[in-house]
């Protein structure tokens, strides 16, 4: 569903990694994407939770070299105004990793359309041109 969504909007899909949730191999993966010259975007789904498992922010979080607050922030308050309290679970986050805009959301399709349609999707390219100096 992603997939399609991104492409709807006019983007490419460059590259599709499925990683268990080891914090090692997801760091690992997110700095060869962002050492990628034709990547602007990585996009992560999943582990963003509070369960033990859920090491995404752990793993991408050190990379940053800016945070992105506004766009958890935002996440939280649309999937609150959908969804009710059960957003505070979220810890759903974005930054800049070498000039790529890193966003780490969770798996739920539901929050996967949402985060794109309404945050990720309408801002991607603008982001990567302030990301990268020319905004």
């Amino acid at each position: 569903m992603a997939e399609s969504l991104i492409e709807a909007w006019g983007f490419k899909v460059i590259h599709r990694i499925l990683l268990p949730d080891d914090l090692k191999m997801i760091r690992e993966a997110v700095d060869e994407l962002c050492s990628t010259e034709d990547v602007d975007v990585v996009l992560i789904s999943g582990g963003t939770g509070l369960s033990p498992k859920d090491v995404t922010v752990e793993a991408v979080r050190p990379m940053f070299e800016k945070e992105i607050p506004g766009f958890g922030e935002l996440f939280r308050m649309l999937t609150f105004q959908r969804e009710g309290s059960v957003a505070v679970l979220s810890r759903a986050v974005a930054g800049v990793c070498r000039g790529k805009i890193v966003f780490a959301i969770p798996g739920s399709p539901g929050a996967v359309e949402l985060a794109l349609k309404k945050l990720i999707l309408p801002e991607a390219a603008h982001m990567v041109l302030h990301a990268r100096g020319l905004g």
